[in-house]
């Protein structure tokens, strides 16, 4: 949609009661416009009623989940209401509240047993949305709850978003599972051609969908970062003390799945190098948990890595602050909200060239970039970090560069995103 909801009406006022359009009228001079868009913004924007549905929601620690609760939150503060379909979870999150929830029997996700799958209970499913009457149901993942919210809204005729946030079939070439590949990109293709629009976090998925032959609209809804959750601020000496290491000793940090996607061996093998061939102190700390930990940690030369498992809030917080760079080998990411998260902590970032590290990190200065493929070079940007002073210099212009990416923006995005696909049902007319 090219314009927003509020120009739209701006250039449709001879729609307008005789009243309005005198006002628009009296003021429509070019030094007011943009006065008037703001005023419209809030007098006639729509309180849309949105379904959504997910596989994966808080406590639950991923990307996904954590960006997908910081947009509910933003739609709700602007006004919309939510109603939440979800499988149901061993702990309750008490970050969000939506008006309405309709929870579904669970069932683990193989190889991750702390994430779950809804059951297509479509008859609960389709009672839940005719009872709370959404202008759009939004469907975030792609799996069996997925599927049959897409069916009982397409019965009904209400309009569907989806969004696209994991590459699965990229991740099944991690898991011995090739020949999914192609099932699960057919899969995929029709799911969100089936639906009026998908929303995208960045131009490389945006781009990674057409090529493999989706045709609905595709928007980009981009991702933000809390700088106050996340700062330098929150350093710990304390924590640093608890690895065994001293202010001179520079310690690599990767926060996320432990994964084989993730590719988190090739960091192991990094750090292992870099012990030999440096005459810096250097320590390795891993958070995140996955099916891979028990592999990781057999490893030659994890002997002396931390693993700190899952951790979340101010213990996150910490950990991310009180290393000194971070590493992410993933070459499968939609987004990869942890570089954000990094940066926002004072880290500098050694990722490849594409994503969110292409989008905020400036080589050499913020961090360090390779091309996709090039794991060569990725790992010789580790063995030759510089010392601890200008990690230091380059965290903090890291810090200072993330300040203004909060999650505003996205939930505008995100926003006008679903008046486009409601435009027919809300506009005035």
């Amino acid at each position: 949609m090219t314009k927003t909801y509020a120009e739209a009406l701006l250039y449709r006022q001879r729609d307008f009661p005789d009243y309005f359009k005198f006002y628009l009228k009296k003021n429509n001079k070019q030094q007011h416009i943009s006065e008037n868009l703001n005023i419209l913004q809030e007098l006639v924007r729509p309180r849309l009623k949105i379904a959504i549905v997910t596989e994966t929601w808080p406590p639950e620690i991923n990307g996904v989940a954590m960006s997908l609760m910081q947009l509910c939150k933003g739609l709700q503060k602007q006004g919309h209401k939510i109603l939440l379909i979800r499988p149901k979870q061993k702990h309750v999150c008490d970050e969000f509240s939506p008006n309405k929830e309709c929870l579904v029997t669970a069932q683990a996700v193989p190889k991750y047993p702390d994430m779950r799958f809804g059951w297509p209970q479509y008859l609960k499913v389709s009672q839940a949305i005719s009872d709370f009457a959404p202008h759009v149901v939004h469907i975030v993942t792609e799996g069996p709850l997925g599927f049959t919210a897409l069916h009982a809204a397409k019965s009904k005729k209400i309009p569907v978003s989806s969004g696209f946030h994991s590459p699965f079939q990229e991740f099944s070439r991690f898991f011995d599972l090739a020949f999914l590949v192609k099932p699960v990109q057919r899969y995929l293709k029709w799911f969100h051609n089936h639906t009026d629009l998908t929303c995208v976090p960045s131009c490389d998925t945006e781009q990674a969908l057409k090529q493999f032959g989706v045709t609905c609209p595709l928007v980009i809804v981009g991702r933000g970062v809390d700088v106050e959750k996340f700062s330098s601020s929150h350093r710990s000496e304390q924590l640093r003390r608890s690895w065994g290491v001293d202010h001179d000793t520079t310690v690599l940090l990767y926060v996320g799945r432990l994964s084989p996607e993730k590719e988190i061996n090739v960091l192991i093998e990094a750090y292992v190098a870099l012990k030999k061939c440096s005459q810096k102190k250097v320590h390795f700390v891993i958070v995140g948990d996955g099916p891979d930990r028990k592999r990781l940690e057999k490893m030659l030369g994890a002997e002396d890595i931390i693993f700190t498992g899952s951790l979340s809030g101010t213990s996150l917080a910490q950990t991310y602050a009180s290393a000194d760079v971070f590493v992410f080998a993933s070459q499968v990411e939609t987004f990869g909200n942890v570089v954000l998260e990094a940066m926002a902590s004072g880290l500098p970032v050694v990722a490849y060239d594409y994503a969110s590290a292409q989008l905020y990190l400036k080589h050499q200065q913020t961090g360090w970039l390779s091309p996709l493929g090039a794991t060569d070079q990725f790992i010789q940007s580790i063995l030759q970090l510089p010392d601890h002073v200008s990690l230091r210099v380059m965290g903090q212009q890291a810090m200072h560069d993330v300040q203004n990416i909060g999650w505003r923006h996205a939930v505008q995005q995100f926003e006008q995103a679903l008046y486009q696909v409601t435009q027919d049902q809300v506009l005035v007319t």
